[in-house]
């Protein structure tokens, strides 16, 4: 098997994505980009791809069209996942909204934790079964390795909550983006968001992906 090449609205420090774990995503999030793709089979690991050479020096996503840490996951697939990352010299991301499951694991070294922070405010219609935003920013707390937090697709959401929700989580790097789909889902306003950013910087690096441009460049009325 080969590496799959970072593109579209993938983050702009990512080289390359790979998947062990397929199949339809516990979580089962309203806005998910991968159901476009019709991804509606059981979850299920791709023994194939564990012949994947992964080489060195890139920067891999690892899970990026499946939560790996779902509660719904084989221990063991995420183990030997994380395995075979070890055998090669890389940056890996981990993203996961149930991070309090990542903590159970030892990563790789070189590895960089991410959970989605979409709003402070939980939406069940459109969050489903992933874990409520307070109890990621909870269980981030807990992890010592480099974090970042992505708000994506951002929602609407109390400023000073959703702040200290973000701050709470310690991280690095925190990234922006938008609905892609046109899911119709209660976003903030245009000032919102520069407000949001501005408080954000006074903290951590921030980086708006391409797709927020939709939000933020809007002409005010």
């Amino acid at each position: 098997m080969a590496l799959n090449v970072s593109k579209g609205n993938m983050y702009g420090f990512v080289s390359h994505t790979w998947n062990t774990v397929k199949g339809s995503c516990y979580h089962d999030c309203s806005y998910c980009y991968v159901k476009r793709w019709g991804n509606l089979n059981p979850v299920r690991f791709d023994e194939k791809e564990l012949r994947t050479k992964l080489g060195n020096g890139n920067f891999i996503f690892v899970g990026s069209s499946n939560d790996m840490f779902a509660s719904d996951i084989s221990r063991e697939w995420i183990q030997r996942t994380i395995d075979h990352c070890n055998s090669f010299d890389n940056q890996y991301l981990f993203q996961t909204k149930n991070p309090g499951r990542l903590s159970k694991f030892e990563l790789p070294q070189n590895s960089v934790i991410c959970t989605t922070i979409e709003s402070n405010r939980f939406y069940p219609e459109i969050m489903n079964n992933s874990p409520e935003p307070s109890l990621r920013a909870e269980a981030m707390l807990r992890i010592d390795l480099p974090k970042y937090v992505t708000i994506e697709p951002i929602l609407e959401f109390d400023m000073e909550e959703l702040v200290e929700l973000i701050k709470s989580c310690n991280p690095i790097q925190v990234n922006i983006g938008a609905d892609s789909g046109n899911h119709k889902l209660p976003e903030p306003s245009r000032e919102k968001v520069l407000l949001l950013i501005d408080k954000l910087n006074k903290f951590t690096s921030v980086k708006q992906k391409r797709n927020l441009k939709r939000i933020v460049n809007k002409i005010p009325d």
